[in-house]
């Protein structure tokens, strides 16, 4: 099994459990597929999602009727290369795939899948359809643009070739509400990040917290845990494994929260 799939695994072991949702094995019983969209859609991913909308009592878990829609999208962030001025490097990579869910009172949420050796397995399910939603946002302001997210400030952007936009207010208060240049968002980052990349004296310390534009500028403040969405999946899996990009950049910690207002929007 190759490090990604070690570490994809990890992530199906912590997920909703550090949640708070379900059990242990929730995520862990659900069985690859040959597409994302097939993993995401398939009876047992439905079921668990009967659980996870049923989990605070908003709705019973026989009528959460849950569906997916539409099919999944890649979800980028912010890569330690572009960080590092490596020649070429993307301003993000993608990390997984995420998929709409949609309960039957109207909540939504995200299904996280990653490509392991057997297939395409969910890994993660997220209150909330931030990936979704920002992608179609990001293909409406920039159209062929590449949307990813800055997940220390939990921000998100659209990017082509020498433009970046913000799609949020975190965004907006990094860029400006007009975006910047490719060049400058780099300067950017690499000022806010460039002494936190693996191998830095930062990272040897095991010193992984979100941070703002400015050296030692708070993490965001988590929400309750009824409404949070965590991403500790991906920080186990980074810790472990290396998984993926901004993983490697050791930004995050194992208690990470992804604050998500309702009307996060420009």
């Amino acid at each position: 099994m190759n490090a990604r799939a070690t570490g994809a695994g990890l992530l199906t072991t912590a997920a909703l459990v550090l949640l708070g949702a379900l059990p242990a094995d929730a995520v862990e019983a659900l069985p690859p597929a040959p597409t994302p969209e097939q993993a995401a859609s398939a009876p047992g991913t439905l079921d668990t999602l009967s659980r996870f909308f049923a989990r605070d009592g908003a709705v019973a878990r026989s009528a959460a009727a849950p569906r997916v829609e539409g099919g999944s999208v890649p979800v980028r962030i912010l890569s330690p290369d572009f960080v590092a001025g490596k020649a070429g490097a993307p301003v993000a990579r993608v990390e997984f795939r995420a998929s709409r869910a949609v309960s039957s009172d109207g909540r939504k949420a995200s299904l996280w899948t990653v490509k392991q050796a057997g297939g395409w397995q969910v890994v993660n399910i997220a209150t909330g359809d931030d990936e979704i939603r920002y992608a179609e946002q990001g293909g409406r302001v920039l159209p062929g643009g590449l949307v990813f997210r800055e997940p220390q400030i939990d921000a998100w952007y659209v990017q082509k070739g020498a433009k970046v936009l913000p799609l949020d207010e975190d965004a907006i208060r990094a860029v400006g509400r007009n975006g910047t240049s490719l060049t400058a968002y780099r300067e950017r980052v690499v000022r806010a990040y460039g002494d936190k990349l693996p191998g830095s004296a930062y990272a040897k310390k095991g010193v992984a917290g979100g941070y703002g534009p400015q050296a030692g500028a708070a993490a965001p403040a988590p929400r309750p845990a009824a409404a949070a969405h965590v991403e500790p999946a991906v920080t186990v899996a980074s810790a472990t494994a290396g998984v993926g990009a901004a993983l490697a950049l050791v930004l995050m910690s194992t208690a990470a929260v992804r604050r998500r207002r309702g009307a996060k929007e420009t």
